[in-house]
C-alpha cells in the first residue's frame, strides 16, 4: 500500500528535496506540499494524507501551535523536521510530548545534500509513523505528566541497588518513553545506561532535559564515567555507548566504530557489552522503536543470566523493537510501560541476598 505524504515547510528548496526523495521510495507518494500550516489545513481536508512532514519555524503559525490543534481536532502521524540546534531540540522534545511521532534533523551545512545522505532514514521513519499508535496528550496533560506520577519508594534491598545496572534501549517514541521510565525512579536505584537513537546535536539536551525532570541524575555519557546508584547515563548522538568494569566499578565507554544495524549509537552493542560485563547483574529494558536493534544483544545479555523486560504492545508507538526481541526469545517479561518502573523496582527488591557480585 502506498503511504501518501503531506509535506509542510515553508522553504521551497526543503519541499522541493523533501519530494525528491520520499518519491525515490516506491510505496511513497507526495500528495501535496504546503508553504505553511493555514495552506496545509485545507490540503489535509481535500487530500487525506497518512502522514505529514511538519517544519518547526514557520510564518502564519508555527510548527507547535500548528500540531497542537491537529492533535486535539484531527489526530494523525506526524514527523517534524527540526533544525540540529539546542533551540530545535528543545523545540522537537516538545513536539514529542504533543504527540508527533518521530523528528527529521536538518543538518546545519548544505540541507540539500545532507537530507539526500538520509534519504533510507527518512523514508523509514515515514513508513514507521503511518503505522505508529497515536499518543496525543491535551496540553494540560502534558504540562501535568511531568510531575505528576509519583516517585516509587526507595529500595529495601541495599545489594540489589549496588550491584545490579539497569540496560536500557529505545528508538521511535522513545524520548517520551524514557521519560516516562525514569521519571518514576528512586535515587537509590541502581546505575542506568541508555541508548536512544537520536542525532548528535540532541543527546546532550535530551540528558539536560530529564536530569531537570527525575528524582534521579541524568546526563550524556562521558568515557570513563562511573556508573552509581541514582544516575543514569544516555549514549551521546556520535559514539556507541558500552558498559564496561574498572575494578570493582562499572563505567561508561564510549566507542566511534562502525554503525550496527545503521545506527550509532546502536542498542545491540550497548546490550551486547552489558551481557560480556554485567552478566547476572543486569536487568535490561527494551522500549518502542522500529527495526531489530537490540533484540540479538538481548538475547545475548539474557543467556549471560540477566533478567530482561520489553515494553508491551498496546503503549509502544512502534512495536518493532520489543517485538523482535520478543520473537528471538530475550525477553522473560512484557509490560505496559506504564508499569515498567514499578515492576523492574518490584523485581530488585525481591532479589535479596541472590543479587551478588559477578
Amino acid at each position: 500500500m502506498t503511504i501518501k505524504v503531506l509535506i509542510v515547510d515553508d522553504s521551497a528548496l526543503i519541499r522541493s528535496v523533501l519530494k525528491e526523495i520520499i518519491e525515490g521510495h516506491r510505496d511513497l507518494q507526495v500528495v501535496g506540499a504546503a508553504p505553511d500550516p493555514i495552506v496545509a489545513r485545507e490540503m489535509i481536508k481535500a487530500l487525506n494524507p497518512d502522514v505529514i512532514t511538519l517544519d518547526v519555524e514557520m510564518p502564519r503559525m508555527d510548527g507547535l501551535g500548528f500540531l497542537e490543534k491537529l492533535m486535539r481536532l484531527r489526530p494523525m502521524p506526524v514527523v517534524m523536521i527540526s533544525s540540529l540546534t539546542e533551540k530545535g531540540s528543545d523545540v522537537t522534545f516538545r513536539a514529542l510530548e504533543l504527540g508527533a511521532v518521530d523528528y527529521i534533523a536538518k543538518p546545519k551545512l548544505d540541507i540539500s545534500r545532507g537530507l539526500k545522505e538520509y534519504s533510507e532514514e527518512i523514508a523509514d521513519k515515514i513508513r514507521a509513523a503511518a503505522k505508529a499508535k497515536l499518543k496525543s496528550k491535551p496540553i494540560a496533560q502534558v504540562a501535568q505528566s511531568l510531575s505528576a506520577d509519583a516517585i516509587l519508594p526507595s529500595l529495601s534491598n541495599r545489594i540489589a541497588s549496588t550491584e545490579k545496572l539497569i540496560i536500557v534501549g529505545a528508538s521511535t517514541g522513545g524520548t517520551e518513553a524514557i521519560k516516562d521510565f525514569l521519571i518514576k525512579l528512586p535515587p537509590d536505584c541502581p546505575g542506568i545506561a541508555i541508548t536512544q537513537h537520536m542525532p548528535e546535536a540532541f543527546t546532550k539536551s535530551f540528558a539536560q532535559r530529564l536530569d531537570n525532570l527525575c528524582k534521579i541524575s541524568v546526563k550524556e555519557a562521558e568515557h570513563g564515567d562511573r556508573i552509581l546508584p541514582g544516575h543514569a547515563f544516555i549514549a551521546p548522538g556520535h559514539s556507541h555507548l558500552l558498559v564496561s568494569r574498572s575494578g570493582a566499578n562499572y563505567v561508561c565507554e564510549l566507542s566511534d566504530g562502525p554503525p550496527v544495524n545503521r545506527h550509532r549509537p546502536s542498542v545491540d552493542v550497548l546490550f551486547r557489552s552489558a551481557a560480556n560485563h554485567v552478566g547476572k547483574n543486569a536487568i535490561g529494558v527494551i522500549l518502542t522503536g522500529m527495526g531489530k536493534d537490540g533484540a540479538k544483544g538481548m538475547l545475548e545479555m539474557k543467556q549471560a543470566g540477566a533478567y530482561n523486560f520489553s515494553q508491551d504492545e498496546a503503549s509502544c508507538v512502534v512495536f518493532g523493537m520489543p517485538k523482535e526481541a520478543i520473537a528471538v526469545g530475550g525477553v522473560d517479561e512484557i509490560i505496559p510501560l506504564q508499569d515498567m518502573a514499578k515492576r523492574v523496582m518490584t523485581h530488585l527488591s525481591s532479589l535479596g541476598t541472590r543479587a551478588f557480585r559477578v
